[in-house]
């Protein structure tokens, strides 16, 4: 029986049992789980084992790579940058970062790039996982690149690649990387792009089913997905590789605590403000997290609706309201907030899971939330 431990809220312990349960019947290893309400942090809970070869124990401090948890991240970032007035959600990419224009590029604005319609899902040239490791290169060559589709006509999910060119937009108007910012403006909530080297002894080691990499996210590939999810395929078990852990990829290699994430999503989800500090506008907020585009995703093959780097509640995956936005990543860590509830929540684990969306430990820690509400 995996050890739990933590606080709960009075009134809030079937969340607990749900979380237990994801450890006797739903194959958790590591995990942890926290809810912010109105504010006040109601649930942070955490067990289990961090690194099964050694028996570490899952702590309140262990960091997990969140995979694609790490876009909603990147999405805060420029939610906050466009609140201090250092970009607009409405500009063409190309104002800040010229070179981004070529190959008929001109007219992609920053909320159609965040918002994954550009059209460059991934490098048309064969591509080594060496590639991600060096964010710049990585958006130079994007910035050059022919997009899979006409800009602005439907979005494909840019899996790795959006990280490229979020932080090298992101530098050109702000002076810092995400990963500096990030450092800079979020660290001391524990959410880091990259594992910080002081922090080695902190991460979790991820684990996941032998037949699991990136090419189970599609069927039978389209050119973009192909380019999107299999070049380089991505082995699941990579950020357990010092390289991968000193890389910047805002897309995917954040290094967080639930804790942490369900603070900044609890902070958006009520009006932007996190400990006295006014992280976003609210006027930004409903422009950031406003429908950008909506249809079968050209690169997931699911029904999507994008805000400017969010994944808004199309399809129920947080919960009950509309209004909720967020990220999943791959292998089932999430974190979301819920405007209308006034609700924070992420999840991290280090044993992955193969559904695409749905993950059942998710779907039984959401559901026990709201239905203690």
């Amino acid at each position: 029986m995996a050890s739990i431990s933590g606080r709960i809220a009075p009134g809030f312990e079937q969340v607990g049992e749900a979380f237990a349960a994801n450890f006797a019947e739903r194959g958790d290893i590591g995990a942890a789980f926290a809810v912010v309400i109105d504010g006040e942090l109601v649930i942070d809970l955490y067990g289990g084992t961090a690194d099964p070869a050694s028996g570490q124990a899952w702590e309140r401090d262990t960091l997990a790579n969140v995979w694609s948890t790490t876009k909603g991240v990147t999405a805060a970032c420029f939610a906050m940058l466009a609140s201090r007035g250092g970009i607009d959600y409405s500009a063409p990419v190309a104002r800040y970062w010229p070179e981004f224009a070529a190959a008929g590029k001109q007219d992609v604005t920053v909320a159609m790039l965040l918002s994954h319609q550009a059209g460059l899902c991934g490098f048309r040239d064969p591509a080594q996982m060496e590639d991600f490791y060096d964010a710049e290169a990585a958006a130079a060559r994007l910035a050059a690149a022919e997009p899979f589709w006409e800009p602005g006509t439907q979005s494909g999910y840019h899996a790795i690649t959006i990280g490229f060119l979020a932080t090298a937009l992101f530098r050109r108007a702000e002076g810092r990387s995400i990963r500096d910012f990030v450092r800079d403006e979020l660290g001391h909530l524990d959410i880091h792009v990259g594992l910080p080297h002081a922090r080695t002894s902190a991460a979790a080691t991820m684990i996941a089913p032998p037949e699991l990499s990136s090419s189970n996210l599609a069927g039978e590939f389209t050119p973009a997905q192909v380019a999107a999810l299999a070049n380089p395929l991505i082995d699941p078990l990579a950020p357990n590789d010092t390289a991968w852990r000193a890389a910047e990829i805002p897309s995917a290699n954040g290094f967080a605590t639930a804790r942490g994430l369900a603070r900044l999503y609890g902070a958006l989800a009520k009006g932007g403000q996190l400990d006295g500090t006014q992280l976003v506008s609210p006027e930004i907020l409903t422009a950031a997290t406003e429908e950008q585009i909506r249809g079968v995703d050209a690169v997931l093959g699911v029904e999507a609706s994008w805000g400017c780097g969010f994944l808004r509640n199309g399809n129920g995956v947080y919960g009950p309201n509309d209004s909720a936005y967020g990220h999943s990543g791959w292998g089932g860590s999430f974190a979301f907030a819920d405007p209308s509830a006034g609700i924070g929540m992420a999840y991290t684990m280090n044993r992955m899971g193969t559904d695409l969306m749905g993950d059942p430990r998710n779907m039984a820690l959401i559901e026990a939330v709201y239905a203690a509400r």
